[in-house]
């Protein structure tokens, strides 16, 4: 009981100083942009008092009008309340206890989920003012690109990305930028309210051989794409890789680039004894002794 009365006059004391400046001059401020976040972030929700006054004995409130029940995060006689605070946001919303003293009653929001976009109202009850700030979630993914099949003149890609909030949108592009014409983008929104996308494009074997799929959403300024190069070959060279002959010669190629020259002997004399080498060398004059020995000569000595 003690401590509810000290709190009651605290807050009197303050809103008596507060009757003393101008009504104009009393404010909640907050952002005129939208705040963006993207899932899984930690987000600052700024908010703060004008003048800049000593909000840490304040009774602050923040609020989401659409849910019910609608609090985020009430604190109240210098703690958090907790019991009419939404489920969702438990253990997720904070404010910093240093900058209180300074006038910023600014939200923490931890680990951003989806559900949390929407619009949130900053209150500060003594004053009778409150600011709003519109909160952006957004999801990303980076794109995979497969070919599908491929025609004597022409490619089949498609490309697919999931994981993205709000629903983005795909271009493709060839290696010199040019937007190609594409067909419908197939969306997909799963249970997590993340939308998956897909979209296919026919490609014609040119010039160019390299082809960007761009997935982007603007709300959130994100944007990703990934690359791929189609290889083309003329149908006599497939032919050619293709025929056993070719595949033979190949072979034969590689076996006399890395493989060892026939065997040479050579006889050497030294005194009365006959030395015996076989070798063999390779391309690069290296040799390698196969049969190195040596005996007396008796009859073998050459006339």
């Amino acid at each position: 009981m003690k401590w509810r009365m000290l709190s009651l006059m605290m807050q009197l004391i303050v809103f008596l100083l507060l009757l003393q400046t101008p009504g104009d001059h009393l404010q909640v401020i907050g952002p005129s942009q939208p705040i963006v976040a993207i899932v899984g972030e930690d987000i600052i929700l700024p908010c703060h008092l004008e003048p800049a006054i000593n909000a840490s004995n304040m009774r602050l409130e923040w609020a989401r009008p659409d849910l019910s029940p609608g609090f985020v995060y009430v604190r109240t006689n210098g703690q958090e309340y907790v019991v009419h605070k939404h489920p969702t946001y438990r253990g997720r919303t904070s404010v910093s206890i240093d900058r209180l003293q300074l006038g910023d009653i600014s939200l923490k929001l931890s680990n951003a989920r989806v559900s949390d976009e929407g619009t949130y109202r900053c209150l500060a009850p003594i004053l009778g003012r409150a600011a709003f700030i519109k909160l952006v979630i957004g999801a990303v993914s980076s794109p995979a690109i497969i070919s599908l099949n491929r025609a004597s003149s022409s490619v089949v890609l498609q490309c697919e990305s999931a994981g993205w909030y709000p629903e983005p949108e795909v271009f493709w592009l060839d290696g010199e930028g040019n937007l190609l014409s594409a067909g419908p983008t197939e969306t997909v929104r799963g249970p997590d309210d993340l939308y998956t996308v897909s979209s296919r494009v026919t490609v014609e074997k040119r010039h160019s051989n390299n082809f960007t799929c761009r997935v982007q959403q603007k709300d959130i300024n994100q944007t990703r794409e990934t690359h791929i190069y189609i290889s083309v070959l003329s149908r006599y060279v497939k032919w050619l890789l293709l025929t056993p002959g070719f595949i033979g010669v190949l072979l034969c190629a590689v076996f006399t680039v890395l493989g060892w020259r026939p065997r040479y002997q050579h006889l050497i004399y030294q005194g009365d004894r006959l030395s015996v080498r076989e070798i063999q060398i390779d391309l690069r004059g290296r040799q390698r002794c196969l049969t190195c020995h040596s005996k007396k000569t008796e009859d073998t000595a050459p006339t």
